[in-house]
Parts: C-alpha cells; sequence; structure tokens
C-alpha cells in the first residue's frame, strides 16, 4: 500500500486506528480454548468485530513465534483471513528486526517478498542500532514500509534514547539520519504516546512522515495530546490499541466489547480529522 492509498484509507473510514493483535493464549477467553486454533479464533472473532473501525491491524510476532509451528500457523490463517476480506487494511509485522546486512536482506524478503502470500506485509518495525546497512534491505520494495523504532514508551528508553550528545538526544539522530535512508513514502517512526509532548519536537526533524503510535489505552497514553502534538496535514498518524480493545472482556461477549472499544477510538478520531 502506498501513501496516497493510506492517506485515502484513512479519509475513507474517518479513522486512524490499528487493532494489534497481541495474541496472548493465556489470555484469551477460556471457552476458545477447546477449538482446534484458539488463537485463531480468538484473532478472527477480533477481525470482524473492529474491521470497520480501523484502517491498520499489527500481530505482535513474538506471541505467535513464542508458540513454535503452531503460532505460525495461526499468524499465517488471521493474515490470509484479513487478505479475505472485501476491505482493504494495512498490515504491519511488529517483528523489530535489525541486524547486518545480508541477515536483514533476508528478513526483508520473508516479510515483503514470501513466496506465501499469507506472510507478506505492508510494513515492518525495524530496529535502527546498527546502522543504514540493516535498514535499506527493507527499502527496497515498492510500495512497502520500514517503520523505524524512534522514541518508544518503555521504562528503558530513557537509557539510550533520550541521551544527548552534539546538543541533540540520541532519538533526534536517529531521525535525523535515517532521512539520509529512506523519505516520506517509505518510512514511518514508532513513537510511545506516552511521550507525546516530544512530538512536537520529532514533527520539527520529520513533518511529513507517518507515525505508528502505542501505547494509547492500557498503557496511559492520551489520544487528545497525540493529536494536538503529532498530526500533520496527511493525518501522519497510526494510532495503535491492542490490550484496551482485543481484552475488552474474557468472556462469550468478548467481541462486542472489542467492537465498542474500537467504534468509541474511530468516532474520538473522527472528530479529530
Amino acid at each position: 500500500m502506498n501513501k496516497k492509498e493510506l492517506i485515502r484509507l484513512i479519509q475513507k473510514k474517518k479513522s486512524f486506528l490499528c487493532v494489534g493483535l497481541d495474541s496472548d493464549i493465556s489470555k484469551i477467553p477460556p471457552h476458545l480454548l477447546t477449538s482446534e486454533d484458539p488463537i485463531f479464533e480468538f484473532n478472527k472473532a477480533i477481525i470482524d468485530a473492529t474491521l470497520a473501525f480501523s484502517i491498520a491491524y499489527k500481530p505482535n510476532l513474538a506471541f505467535y513465534e513464542a508458540r513454535g509451528w503452531k503460532g505460525i500457523l495461526s499468524l499465517e490463517k488471521t493474515i490470509a483471513y484479513i487478505r479475505s476480506k472485501q476491505e482493504k487494511v494495512f498490515l504491519i509485522a511488529d517483528a523489530k528486526r535489525g541486524d547486518i546486512g545480508n541477515t536483514s536482506t533476508q528478513y526483508a524478503l520473508s516479510f515483503f517478498d514470501n513466496e506465501d502470500e499469507n506472510l507478506n506485509y505492508d510494513a515492518i518495525t525495524v530496529a535502527p542500532y546498527m546502522g543504514e546497512d540493516s535498514i535499506k534491505p527493507f527499502l527496497a520494495f515498492d510500495n512497502k514500509w520500514v517503520i523505524l523504532l524512534a522514541l518508544t514508551s518503555n521504562k528503558g528508553a530513557d537509557d539510550f534514547q533520550l541521551l544527548s550528545f552534539n546538543n541533540k538526544r540520541l532519538f533526534e539522530h536517529v531521525l535525523e539520519t535515517s532521512k539520509q535512508w529512506g523519505n516520506a513514502d517509505n518510512m514511518m517512526y514508532v513513537v510511545g504516546a506516552t511521550k507525546a509532548e516530544m512530538l512536537s519536537d520529532i514533527r520539527k526533524i520529520v513533518a511529513d512522515n507517518f507515525l505508528l503510535i502505542p501505547g494509547v489505552g492500557a498503557q496511559g497514553g492520551s489520544l487528545e495530546a497525540v493529536v494536538k502534538y503529532g498530526m500533520n496535514h496527511d493525518c501522519g498518524l497510526i494510532v495503535n490499541a491492542s490490550r484496551s480493545i482485543i481484552y475488552a472482556a474474557d468472556d462469550l461477549d468478548f467481541a462486542k466489547r472489542a467492537a465498542d472499544e474500537a467504534e468509541k477510538m474511530q468516532k474520538e478520531m473522527a472528530a479529530y480529522l
């Protein structure tokens, strides 16, 4: 999906909501555990409930890889199910890859040029620590996106990301340097919603790029603050919510509760748009 298509999708749905499929076998409703593939059945119900309100889905690969081949099969079936829908959505592999160039090339092929169409994504999260040659392989594909970790919402982010040298914080060096590798048509940045007050500084460096914003909802981030400091003329935001939507309930009504939470966020986003 290219940038124009993504913007049209946001305008059509009046939403910039991404639903994070952090599907944990220990947290899904107990009545699903007797099914052949509980994770897929859970994801399927969540997708059906939230598709009208969201423009993107972001499976967190750790939750699938941890379950071995069964987890990968659940993931493959989930992606196939999303792709089978009439509505187009933006698919993000939350994989946080980052390695030397030849290894990154193989990662890029596995996510963007996989022989199995059901494992192809529109975007992938990538760690920038190893520099340009670890990122470039992901940028070699048309209409695919690198989502670079810039300023994350976890407590340990302060250990490195806010360190200052040459009168700039490390995340600002990452933003400025990475602009030499990609552009606003193929590179986004992860910025945690709990760091919303810093979005103004980030927009001074990457005014036109999309930002993937996790942390709204269960982690306490404010959608109002994210919009105030981070929205640009194209919207420029994909706001992810995981736990607050997919685990809104753990009983027979879990999908309806997920739909309610997604619709609530979509309506707030529509007002901002």
